[in-house]
């Protein structure tokens, strides 16, 4: 996804699958992949059952754990690392104007992931899964409940924040 200076946080996803490196240019030099072949969003790769819903207030401090836990081998290389270091308040106040799924299994919180959409672009932000559940379709079902519920978009816009090969391989795979 190193095509385009924007690529290097963020990509863009339309509503077919395809992956651009640059989320301003919708171009052959730019694909990068679709997530719909081989498999893509299918439950059929899954191996845990989840159930997804809508997070309430009560959700917040396990989901706070979650986000911690996946992001943790993260804290010590940024100076700015909200992923490990966000409070209750401020996940209040970012579910206040933003819609966020968790992933339930067996009764535990096992992921979540943030989204909203603007101006017909599904933002998603901060997909994350307990290291324990990683690998398991839990990440990709969240996503999968994402493009069902925003049906206003016509784009997906995934912001990861962390240019990694296992974050790449995620949405190409």
């Amino acid at each position: 996804l190193n095509l385009c200076g924007a690529g290097r946080v963020v990509c863009l996803i339309d509503p077919v699958g395809d992956v651009y490196a640059c989320p301003f240019a919708i171009h052959d030099e730019f694909h990068a992949g679709n997530l719909l072949e081989d498999g893509g969003f299918l439950f059929t790769r899954m191996h845990v059952m989840v159930h997804i819903r809508l997070a309430t207030d009560t959700d917040f401090p396990s989901l706070l754990q979650v986000q911690q836990a996946a992001f943790g081998e993260y804290a010590g290389l940024y100076k700015v690392s909200g992923w490990t270091t966000e409070t209750i308040e401020s996940l209040q106040e970012d579910a206040r104007e933003k819609h966020i799924f968790f992933a339930e299994a067996g009764g535990t919180i096992v992921g979540s992931v943030r989204f909203w959409t603007v101006a017909g672009v599904c933002v998603i932000r901060l997909l994350s899964v307990s290291p324990t559940h990683q690998r398991q379709g839990v990440g990709k079902a969240l996503i999968h409940q994402i493009e069902r519920a925003a049906t206003d978009a016509h784009k997906f816009y995934a912001c990861t924040m962390l240019r990694t090969a296992r974050n790449i391989q995620f949405f190409l795979n």
